[in-house]
C-alpha cells in the first residue's frame, strides 16, 4: 500500500498500470510503501504507556528513514503542565511534539496541519486513542474505538490497514496497535546512531567503538553526570542495548 504507479491512458475513463516506480521508503509492518513520517501516539492515563515502546518505536522509525512525530494524547486527563514535563527530554532530544485529546479537541488542528501534504504511519499501543483521534482529525470517519479491558490496557480496534485522507493533501495509515515491537538486527554499537541525543555526544567519545556503558572517555556518561542528559532516555538506551546485544549472538 502507497505504491507510486506509472500509468498509459488508453481511452477516456480507461487506463492502464505500466510499472510501479522505485519507494522511497518501504515498511514491512505495516506494509506501506513511501511513507514520509511516524506519529507515535502515547498516553499518560487510561492506558499509562511505556515509555520503553515509545523509545523503540523512535528507533524503528529513524531506522527506516522516517520523521519522527511524537503525539501525547488524552491531555484531557493531566494536571495542568503535566503534558510539558512528558514531552519535555523528547523535544530536547530534537523531536517534534504534539499534545492532544481527541475528547475537547485540544491539539486537533496543530495534529492536522503535522499531517498535511505527507503520508503518515499512525503507531502506537492498544488502548491510546488513534482511532479516537482519526475521528476527530476527519468527522464523519466513525471509525470503531474501544474501552480498556479489565487489565487497564486497550482492546485492538484497528483490524486492517488502511490510507485515510484526514488533512490537506495528507494521508495516514491506521496501523493494528503495537505493544512489542522487535528492534531491527543491527551491532550493538549501531544504536546510539538511532537515538539523536546520543549521536550527536558521541563524537566526543575517547574510543570510536564506545557504547556508552562503561568506558572511559566516554562523553555520553558524563553528560548523564551533569544532568545534560536525561536519566530516563538513557536508562532506555541501556534496556534496548542489551537487547540487541541477546540478538547479535544469536547469529
Amino acid at each position: 500500500m502507497g505504491d507510486e504507479v506509472r500509468v498509459k491512458v488508453i481511452t477516456p475513463g480507461e487506463a492502464a498500470i505500466e510499472g510501479i516506480l522505485p519507494r522511497k521508503t518501504q515498511l514491512e509492518r505495516p506494509p506501506v510503501a513511501n511513507a514520509d513520517q511516524a506519529v507515535l501516539v502515547t498516553t499518560v492515563r487510561d492506558p499509562e504507556s511505556s515509555l520503553l515502546t515509545l523509545d523503540r518505536l523512535l528507533v524503528q522509525a529513524i531506522y527506516q528513514g522516517l520523521a519522527a512525530l511524537i503525539c501525547l494524547n488524552k491531555v484531557d486527563l493531566l494536571a495542568a503542565g503535566g503534558a510539558d514535563g512528558y514531552l519535555a527530554p523528547y523535544r530536547r532530544a530534537g523531536f517534534r511534539t504534539v499534545a492532544t485529546s481527541a475528547t475537547t479537541g485540544q491539539g486537533i488542528a496543530e495534529l492536522r496541519q503535522e499531517l498535511a501534504g505527507v503520508i503518515s504511519v499512525l503507531a502506537g499501543e492498544s488502548g491510546v486513542g488513534k482511532s479516537s483521534l482519526l475521528n476527530a482529525l476527519r468527522p464523519g470517519l466513525a471509525l470503531r474505538t474501544g474501552n480498556l479491558g479489565a487489565t487497564g490496557r486497550g482492546r485492538h480496534t484497528t483490524r486492517h490497514l488502511e490510507l485515510l485522507e484526514v488533512s490537506e493533501h495528507g494521508l495516514v495509515a491506521d496501523t493494528p496497535g503495537l505493544s512489542l515491537v522487535s528492534l531491527p538486527a543491527m551491532p550493538p554499537g549501531r544504536l546510539a546512531a538511532y537515538w539523536p541525543e546520543l549521536a550527536e555526544l558521541a563524537p566526543d567519545c575517547r574510543f570510536r567503538t564506545c557504547v556508552h556503558r562503561q568506558e572511559p572517555g566516554c562523553r555520553v556518561r558524563a553528560a548523564r553526570g551533569s544532568g545534560e542528559l536525561d536519566q530516563g532516555r538513557y536508562e532506555r538506551y541501556l534496556s534496548l542495548l542489551r537487547e540487541v546485544e541477546l540478538a547479535d549472538r544469536r547469529y
